[in-house]
């Protein structure tokens, strides 16, 4: 077994973790939201908060765009990435908005009208092209397209549809552009959502071109459902492009990463070292964030995911395969699972600390930037900021 120090930080060093403007803002549940005093008001403050992360980290260059909310009319693509280059970052992932529209009320690639459909495709061809102007490698579709009802519409039309418009968008991506496909089991359609699984995301992507791939959101399954199984079968048929990081208790919670279950987060890890341990190369994913900060402070929920995150990968990077393939070849059940509780019962803390500072990092990302003042100053410049602009809310805490 190589040095387990040497081990975490060779798999902490290709590590990288974007994370999403809309986790820095004021989002909430379809109940409401609960306004923090720091939340970004605008694109600029979540260029700065996404930044400060990745000062803090050295492992979140990108931040994910999502297009209506974060370029407005007349926003010039070019621009915004200079600002984000500016802060020492970069745009990463952009997210088309197909379902805020009224147009969308039936669907949107997937919609039984031929104008909302034209509307929902050439709005993915012009943020592919917004992608070619900031320099983003991923294009990430999620689509709330389904029916409510038996009966609503044609199962297979919408199938079909949604293979026409991917393979139109996929001709317009360039050469080292990827359009990641996502999957949700229900809502808000609940009779049938048009990509319900992964085995939909991964027929569709198929049919649309060899640049497209499927995106895992870790909250969009069932309870109990088998995550890595999913991830083992998509590394093993190279489709797996991304994830959305997240947990949950129920589906869609969009709760911090492990606060419910860090091992399935960990065994979803494992499976990645193990295809590349067999590659010999780390297969190309986009690690993302997607999260509703909702309750917990914006950058100390961002952080502390980004942390679990990176704690998880290292965790997973410690199994030791030669004794787990030994364990797996004589059907020796019980040394396998312990080859995995193992690794994972490692605290690798101390590793995590030193790799952080030989990188000039503080070793606690979190405590920094408590101890930086960033929030209160944020906070503060913000209120002034949202009185001019005339915005009245009310902070139920600090």
């Amino acid at each position: 077994m190589p040095d387990p120090v040497q081990t975490v930080h060779q798999a902490l060093d290709s590590f990288r973790i974007e994370t999403p403007s809309w986790g820095y803002s004021d989002t909430g549940t379809r109940f409401g939201k609960f306004h923090q005093p720091a939340a970004a008001i605008d694109l600029d403050d979540k260029l700065a908060d996404a930044a400060h992360v990745h000062r803090l980290t050295g492992c979140c260059p990108t931040v994910a765009a999502h297009v209506l909310w974060d370029f407005a009319p007349g926003t010039d693509p070019a621009v915004v990435a200079s600002k984000a280059a500016a802060l020492g970052i970069g745009i990463g992932s952009i997210n088309p908005n197909l379902f805020q529209d009224q147009i969308y009320k039936l669907g949107s690639v997937g919609s039984p009208f031929e104008n909302a459909r034209d509307q929902a495709l050439a709005h993915i061809i012009d943020c592919i092209k917004l992608g070619q102007v900031t320099g983003s490698r991923a294009v990430s579709l999620w689509f709330a397209d389904g029916t409510n009802y038996p009966g609503q519409d044609s199962i297979r039309a919408r199938k079909q549809r949604f293979e026409a418009a991917l393979k139109e968008a996929h001709s317009h991506l360039s050469a080292d552009q990827v359009m990641l496909v996502e999957y949700k089991p229900f809502e808000p359609a609940f009779y049938q959502t048009d990509l319900a699984d992964w085995g939909m995301s991964f027929l569709t992507a198929k049919k649309a071109g060899p640049q497209a791939k499927v995106l895992v959101d870790t909250g969009h399954h069932y309870n109990s459902q088998n995550i890595e199984q999913i991830v083992a079968w998509l590394l093993d048929e190279e489709m797996l492009g991304g994830f959305h990081f997240n947990d949950r208790r129920y589906a869609d919670d969009d709760l911090t990463l492990g606060s419910i279950d860090p091992y399935q987060i960990f065994r979803i890890f494992h499976e990645i070292h193990g295809f590349a341990r067999e590659r010999g190369a780390y297969p190309e994913i986009e690690y993302m964030i997607d999260q509703s900060h909702n309750l917990k402070p914006k950058i100390e929920a961002m952080l502390q995911t980004v942390c679990t995150a990176q704690e998880l990968y290292a965790k997973a990077a410690l199994v030791d395969h030669e004794a787990l393939s030994a364990a797996q070849r004589k059907g020796n059940i019980v040394d396998a699972e312990i080859c995995l509780k193992k690794a994972y019962n490692t605290d690798v803390t101390a590793m995590l600390g030193d790799w952080r500072v030989g990188r000039g990092l503080a070793a606690d990302p979190l405590q920094a930037h408590r101890a930086s003042g960033y929030t209160e100053k944020a906070a503060a410049e913000r209120a002034k900021r949202r009185q001019d602009l005339g915005i009245a809310t009310e902070h139920s805490y600090a």
